[in-house]
């Protein structure tokens, strides 16, 4: 199936637009790149798995650079950036991996 990620500023009560976002995955024990995307204007990526790539089981990475989102709006953000590992277990399930943000925390959740 495939990756997606939805980002939300959960303090502003709005989508974080404009986020910089990197898919990793866990290859003899070094992380290989597979795409570099941005956050649309409601948040999301709906297609961080590239369709040209399977998903396989295994260990990967979402990297939200929310620095730049948070220099955007002038806030001072405790996190410069946030790094979201998960495992993917079964290949025939999509991977939607939601982030909750605020300047000074942050949670996230396996969505639907």
């Amino acid at each position: 199936m495939g990756i997606s990620t939805h980002l939300l500023d959960t303090a502003l009560g709005r989508p974080a637009a404009g986020v910089p976002i990197a898919l990793a995955r866990m290859s003899n024990n070094e992380w290989s790149p597979i795409n570099d995307a941005t956050t649309d204007q409601d948040g999301r990526c709906k297609y961080l798995l590239p369709a040209t790539h399977t998903l396989q089981s295994g260990t990967y990475r979402v990297r939200f650079e929310t620095a730049a989102y948070y220099r955007q709006h002038q806030l001072d953000g405790l996190y410069p950036y946030i790094e979201i590992v998960f495992s993917v277990t079964d290949c025939e399930q999509h991977y939607h991996i939601p982030l909750l943000l605020t300047a000074n925390g942050y949670t996230t959740y396996r969505g639907s």
